[in-house]
């Protein structure tokens, strides 16, 4: 048995509605993993005060106001523990529609790295060819060029001149052409990944591999 203790991890939903014995199947399968599935009121409470131990954070909510406008959210803690972030090195892993959260939230863009974050449309059950943009960054380590299909984002691009780091891209013309990439937010290693959507999606091989990774890396694995 291994003396090395899995990665804790905190998974933020709210806002949108997922499939949730797939998608938390996607966490269960990791083996160094230790993901603890909860609502952003939660997170942001923080009652039992175990926030400061998660190594990262996987935001997949989709919450359509700024925090500042929640302030009755537990006496203005959830704007607090998100202003907080990225001052400790916890990993921030912003996954599908956490994408699209706080859309009037310029501090959530800048996390994001994407200065423009609405979409014109969304496509369902699009097949997606992705390409590994950047097949030598731990993220993407062993992974070969796919095909998933999966929900996609018709919008602007994470630009590498916000340094964001591309590391998956796709030419389906339904989608935003960068799908993943890394970058920092202050002390904090971040990743978005725009796949995500239901269980064809949770249940791929190569999509699961990607998250697993990033999850490794933003920990500092």
């Amino acid at each position: 048995m291994s003396s090395i203790p899995p990665i804790r991890v905190a998974i933020v939903t709210g806002g949108h509605p997922f499939d949730v014995p797939s998608f938390a199947a996607v966490f269960r399968a990791m083996p160094d993993v230790d993901a603890y599935v909860q609502h952003l009121e939660d997170f942001t409470s923080d009652v039992a005060g175990r926030a400061r131990g998660y190594e990262v954070v996987v935001f997949y909510n989709m919450t359509k106001l700024k925090p500042t406008d929640q302030l009755a959210w537990y006496e203005g803690k959830t704007f607090t523990a998100l202003e907080a972030l990225g001052e400790r090195t916890q990993g921030i892993f912003v996954l599908h529609h956490a994408l699209l959260a706080f859309p009037e939230w310029e501090l959530w863009s800048q996390i994001v790295g994407m200065r423009k974050r609405r979409i014109e449309s969304y496509h369902m059950g699009q097949e997606v060819f992705v390409h590994v943009a950047d097949p030598t960054h731990p993220v993407t380590s062993g992974l070969s060029d796919w095909t998933i299909t999966d929900e996609t984002y018709l919008m602007g691009p994470a630009e590498p001149a916000d340094g964001n780091h591309l590391l998956l891209t796709t030419d389906n013309p339904r989608s935003t052409p960068t799908l993943a990439w890394a970058r920092t937010f202050r002390n904090s290693r971040v990743l978005c990944y725009q796949s995500g959507h239901d269980a064809r999606a949770f249940e791929d091989a190569s999509f699961r591999r990607f998250v697993h990774q990033g999850i490794r890396w933003l920990a500092g694995r």
